[in-house]
């Protein structure tokens, strides 16, 4: 598993943990994301239990295990969130953040001593030992009740499922030609993304962020000018291509 930093300051940090080359074949690659702070630290979108061993190392090479306050799960999907159970057996004092539309169904993942915070529908935000993260609504992209983080110091938003795309273990870690990519990507977007309504409402809302990296939970990650082309493309894209017209 690849571990990279995208931000780095005196009060915090941003890793990347991705690219896991034992996965099986039938099995998505999935990227994770760690802010640590000097004393907490979130992980966000964990994982699925496949990968809980591998995780649970990278992590300790960074933090001390007390120090995982906090999880984040933007939906419920169980490559993000199905290693709740055992990080549950290995945390003492954490809270998972996820949407309060998906509480009865993450629980059934394993929940004893982990606390579950759920968040409205209009969002929210955690303070990290002065460092702030806002949790940034992204409904029915491609989850009913969904989010994605945003941090304005790093200006780093982890977009979830949007922006994902379907690559090799041995891809590069950001998008370097944004035309290539487009194939790897297009059609997970026109059939996951089930309403323009709500694509258009969060292109909107996004376009008002200060983005530096745009973090999918697969594939690449955009970084610069890549943010906004990947915008104006999801713009112009018409999702939901399951609907006949």
């Amino acid at each position: 598993m690849k571990t990279h930093y995208l931000y780095q300051s005196e009060q915090h940090s941003w890793l990347f943990f991705g690219r896991d080359e034992n996965k099986k074949d039938d099995i998505i690659d999935t990227n994770q994301y760690l802010i640590k702070t000097k004393r907490r630290a979130i992980l966000l979108d964990p994982g699925g239990i496949e990968l809980f061993s591998q995780m649970l190392t990278a992590v300790l090479q960074h933090i001390e295990l007390e120090q995982l306050t906090d999880l984040f799960a933007s939906h419920q999907d169980p490559d993000i969130i199905s290693s709740l159970g055992l990080w549950d057996q290995c945390l003492d004092n954490a809270t998972l953040h996820a949407p309060w539309l998906w509480e009865g169904f993450i629980r059934h993942f394993g929940m004893n001593s982990i606390r579950y915070n759920a968040l409205p529908d209009s969002g929210g935000s955690l303070d990290l030992n002065g460092v702030t993260i806002e949790f940034i609504p992204a409904h029915y992209l491609h989850s009913s009740g969904n989010f994605h983080v945003y941090d304005p110091t790093a200006k780093i938003l982890m977009s979830g499922d949007i922006g994902a795309a379907l690559d090799h273990s041995g891809a590069p870690i950001f998008v370097e030609d944004f035309a290539q990519h487009i194939p790897k990507m297009q059609y997970f977007h026109e059939r996951w993304m089930p309403s323009n309504r709500a694509k258009n409402d969060w292109i909107k809302r996004v376009r008002q962020l200060d983005i530096e990296y745009m973090a999918p939970q697969h594939g690449a990650i955009f970084k610069g000018d890549m943010v906004k082309r990947f915008l104006d493309w999801f713009e112009a894209l018409e999702v939901g291509s399951a609907i006949e017209s």
